[in-house]
């Protein structure tokens, strides 16, 4: 079992508020005293004048570069991917924080490449090295839009025309709780040349708007995939992975935005579709023993007096023991996608995007409380193989074939 490894990627400001202390894996937030000073809604119950400690894997600070967080969060992960393990990656904070600049990077400078791009140069760069297998990569590209779900590598996407409609893609549930994507296309990229063609044109079709806050809101969930096919020379066992890099729409209050018309709705369809995100990690954080919360690899931090930012949700204590629950990945497509990602056979990170800014405290507060909860799930990883039935056949008629000979030739004698 592995633990999700949650990091904190901290927005670059010029007026952070100073109720921050951050170390190299804690950061320290202190809830002022100040009525004026809103944080949550009523529901959330922190104590005001208090501090709490927020343990992630690591913290990238405000002048940390892509590079960097690219070496600490994905080089792992994606080395696994290359020998057989599932892996995602996906940001998740207040809108405007960096997601998306995090997955996607910007194209104007090479040293602001993000996750995507490196993933794919790094990719093809070990696949070099592999000269005695057989090596099949594969695209897709996903967004989720106001709970629908279209392909952004369609042949109307590819022709570039903006009043063609994309492709719909129906996710569905298969044997045994899979994810079946129908109608979404995969793409053969047999060179890194082709794979990041295909990565630009995915971008450049993503729904994005401007709001009050961010002049390029990403208003969809988006969910880029690899796909690896890996069979050496000479076994029948075929070596599948899959990687997600997801870049997730952005949590925003409609009060503070102030957004109405088409923006409104897409800010409450993102808001319900991160609510169910949420209810299935509280579910999944729950349906583990409560022995294993607490200080290790990656587990929340309490605060100073034992209470955590956790502690507004449901409680988790049930003595130790497992006590199964239902998990409702079926309330959204984003969730049925990441099914695997969460609590299945994956190895997963989280990059959660904070702003320091102090009239963002009250959505850095619940995107840190959203962190503590996905470090308590722990994933089942395991290598992807099975034998290559037409591979075996093949070798085993050409080795049927080969004794024949030999026979003949031993009875021509």
């Amino acid at each position: 079992m592995a633990q999700i490894k949650t990091y904190a990627r901290l927005k670059p400001t010029k007026k952070a508020y100073n109720g921050y202390v951050i170390s190299k894996n804690v950061l320290t937030m202190h809830i002022p005293d100040n009525k004026d000073f809103v944080i949550l809604g009523p529901q959330n119950n922190l104590r005001s004048n208090f501090s709490y400690d927020i343990l992630f894997t690591n913290i990238f600070g405000s002048e940390a570069s892509q590079e960097e967080v690219f070496d600490g969060v994905a080089r792992d992960i994606i080395q696994n991917f290359l020998n057989g393990y599932n892996g995602t990656i996906f940001a998740y904070g207040q809108t405007g924080t960096g997601k998306t600049y995090t997955v996607e990077g910007n194209t104007n400078r090479y040293s602001s490449r993000g996750l995507a791009t490196r993933a794919l140069s790094m990719i093809y760069q070990e696949l070099e090295k592999r000269s005695d297998q057989h090596i099949s990569v594969y695209l897709s590209y996903l967004e989720i839009y106001q709970e629908v779900a279209y392909d952004l590598l369609n042949p109307a996407a590819r022709s570039m025309i903006p009043i063609a409609p994309f492709a719909r893609v129906t996710v569905v549930e298969g044997p045994r709780g899979s994810c079946i994507l129908r109608g979404l296309s995969l793409h053969l990229a047999a060179n890194e040349e082709i794979a990041q063609m295909l990565l630009l044109q995915g971008q450049a079709n993503r729904k994005v708007a401007e709001t009050p806050v961010n002049q390029r809101s990403s208003r969809s969930h988006a969910v880029f995939t690899v796909y690896l096919q890996v069979r050496k020379h000479d076994s029948d066992v075929l070596v599948n992975s899959k990687l997600h890099l997801v870049d997730l729409a952005g949590s925003e209050r409609v009060s503070k935005t102030g957004v109405d018309g088409q923006q409104l709705t897409e800010a409450k369809s993102i808001n319900l579709s991160l609510h169910h995100l949420e209810t299935v990690i509280i579910a999944l954080q729950l349906d583990k023993p409560t022995s294993a919360v607490g200080r290790g690899d990656n587990p929340p931090q309490q605060s100073k007096s034992n209470s955590s930012l956790m502690s507004s949700g449901p409680s988790s204590d049930n003595g130790g023991s497992r006590q199964l629950r239902f998990v409702p990945y079926r309330n959204s497509l984003l969730t049925m996608v990441l099914k695997d990602s969460l609590g299945g056979n994956c190895l997963t990170a989280m990059i959660a995007t904070i702003s320091l800014e102090p009239e963002n405290l009250g959505e850095s507060i619940s995107t840190c409380r959203f962190a503590q909860r996905v470090a308590c799930i722990a994933n089942n990883a395991r290598k992807n193989e099975e034998v290559d039935d037409k591979a075996m056949i093949k070798r085993l008629k050409n080795k049927v074939a080969y004794l024949e000979n030999q026979v003949a030739l031993l009875r021509s004698k």
